[in-house]
């Protein structure tokens, strides 16, 4: 119920917009002219072979060469290799056939 009616007082004030639920100090995403990805490498070929990789997948990116520092595409591995949820198969319902193939409900069988 609403608190206008029983509470002798100051009503409850509603909450600012930055505070109610959206997100509004998020970071820009990884890999977009806002926030470049920052990768390292050896030499001039290996920066071509990695100039590639971000051109197929639409990234930008801030390449160096210094044969000095070992390779750093940290980065561009993260993204292109990003973990995949685990999903649970569903369960079996008891009434569907049975899954060793006898043609008995699921109940009946195996359940």
């Amino acid at each position: 119920m609403s608190d206008k009616f029983f509470f002798k007082g100051r009503q409850t004030p509603k909450p600012a917009y930055g505070e109610s639920g959206y997100n509004t100090k998020r970071q820009a995403k990884v890999g977009t002219a806002t926030n470049p990805l920052i990768l390292s490498v050896q030499n001039e070929a290996r920066e071509q072979e990695v100039q590639q990789i971000v051109a197929q997948h639409k990234l930008v990116a801030n390449i160096t060469i210094n044969a000095d520092v070992a390779e750093n595409i940290l980065q561009l591995e993260g993204i292109l290799n990003k973990p995949k949820a685990v999903t649970a198969e569903a369960k079996i319902n008891r009434n569907a056939p049975c899954i060793c193939g006898s043609g008995k409900k699921y109940k009946k069988c195996c359940g």
